[in-house]
């Protein structure tokens, strides 16, 4: 099952990438956001459980969906390349294992445990 999720990520970061040249968005753009999600890791600063939902918050579908949704009703090219933005970020953190966080540390994902062990 874990291929197949992995396998499905990757469809959607390459469809969202495919999407965003074919729109036409900055090249620069997407170089300075495409880790911007991974600021979310500062809530591990904090504790296990704040780090746990502030990553979730950001690696959810539902951001970039929102993203994408009012930046098509708003009419907003920035909304749109952010949530495609994300998106990519996403599908390829979810192929490479970095699954949504368990409150029990970081290495604690939906997709099992990162590194093994």
């Amino acid at each position: 099952m874990t291929r197949l999720i992995k396998l499905e990520n990757l469809a959607i970061g390459v469809a969202a990438v495919l999407t965003y040249y074919v729109a036409g968005y900055s090249g620069w753009l997407f170089v300075l956001l495409i880790l911007a999600p991974d600021i979310s890791f500062a809530g591990y600063l904090i504790s296990p459980k704040a780090g746990a939902i502030c990553y979730n918050c950001v690696h959810t579908y539902i951001c970039p969906a929102v993203l994408l949704a009012l930046g098509h009703v708003t009419n907003s090219e920035l909304l749109m390349a952010s949530g495609l933005i994300i998106a990519t970020h996403i599908g390829f953190d979810r192929l490479l294992g970095y699954g949504l966080k368990y409150e029990s540390g970081f290495k604690a994902t939906h997709l099992g445990r990162i590194g093994g062990g």
